[in-house]
């Protein structure tokens, strides 16, 4: 199955956070669609900094329905709101994933395949994957119309933050049957 391009008329849209999280379930793994609304955004460091933070009790924050989007933008230049934005290494999040479910992310979004264990969470909490374009992060800052902190602004990039996006491009990756796009793309590939 390869990605039919359809156009941008043509594709779903979603507005986070979600109102009702079964809308998910119309998703298809390689389907295309356009994000609007309000996305959460961390890497690595900022997952690390929210799983500590939330045990000590030292920090409050609903995560339901919301997609966090992985990404550490650049700086962004005189009369930009932000800077490149490309997706950061999804499999990098891999550990954290469950942690964020079970808080009620009901979405992630980022760039390449994931591992079994992470198929096997978005099956299990009928979640979804998003890939968007790695290498088009100056692309992508075009689909931003607001940056918002929310906490840990000193750490820059590694910051928790949120922005506002309208017709953000992406792809759905692993969908809640935990069917995953790379999978069905290298299955079809002629031999």
């Amino acid at each position: 199955m390869f990605l039919r391009m359809i156009s941008a008329s043509e594709r779903k849209r979603l507005i986070f956070p979600l109102e009702d999280s079964s809308l998910l379930q119309d998703l298809k793994a390689g389907e295309m669609l356009q994000i609007s609304g309000w996305i959460l955004c961390g890497r690595d460091a900022t997952h690390k900094r929210i799983l500590s933070a939330l045990e000590k009790g030292d920090f409050k924050f609903d995560f339901t329905n919301q997609l966090i989007y992985y990404v550490g933008p650049t700086p962004p230049p005189p009369g930009k709101i932000i800077g490149a934005c490309g997706p950061t290494t999804s499999s990098r999040m891999d550990p954290f994933l469950e942690n964020f479910f079970k808080l009620g992310i009901s979405a992630t979004m980022g760039k390449g395949k994931r591992g079994s264990l992470a198929r096997t969470l978005h099956r299990t909490y009928q979640r979804v994957y998003f890939i968007t374009f790695g290498g088009a992060g100056a692309y992508l800052s075009q689909f931003v119309k607001k940056v918002e902190a929310i906490a840990w602004s000193e750490l820059g990039p590694e910051a928790f933050f949120r922005i506002k996006v309208e017709n953000f491009p992406a792809i759905v990756g692993i969908d809640t049957l935990g069917t995953d796009f790379y999978e069905l793309s290298s299955a079809s590939l002629p031999a």
